[in-house]
């Protein structure tokens, strides 16, 4: 049955109007829903949402993944609109996942404004 469910995120932030900014101004997005208390933001390929919460992320680990087709485009362009990355430059993830192929895939990471911790990834060919 879950085999063709959609797959969606739920992502905990202090400041609903504070997070919204932020994913509009750093990362271009705007929400396709609200309701209080929540933010929608849905893709082609999925979804996720924005929840008010009084607990946090520890910032310890990828909360959700993007895959992109041109990450150092991608990148440069989130460069642009004040987005930190954790790392300098494109890491190499080695073939352990399966849904890369095997062969891995490049990637970067970046924290929004509640150190939620997220993922840019494109498979490597």
């Amino acid at each position: 049955m879950l085999k063709d469910a959609l797959v969606a995120a739920r992502i905990p932030v202090q400041d609903l109007d504070r997070a919204r900014r932020w994913y509009a101004e750093k990362l271009g997005l705007e929400p396709s829903e609200e309701r209080e208390g929540g933010l929608l933001y849905r893709f082609a390929n999925g979804e996720f949402a924005l929840f008010k919460s009084s607990g946090s992320s520890p910032g310890t680990f990828t909360q959700m993944g993007f895959s992109v087709d041109d990450l150092e485009a991608t990148v440069a362009d989130l460069r642009q609109r004040g987005v930190e990355f954790e790392y300098e430059g494109i890491t190499e993830v080695e073939g352990n996942y399966p849904s890369k192929g095997g062969k891995g895939e490049w990637a970067v990471w970046f924290r929004d404004c509640d150190n939620n911790m997220f993922g840019l990834g494109q498979p490597m060919l």
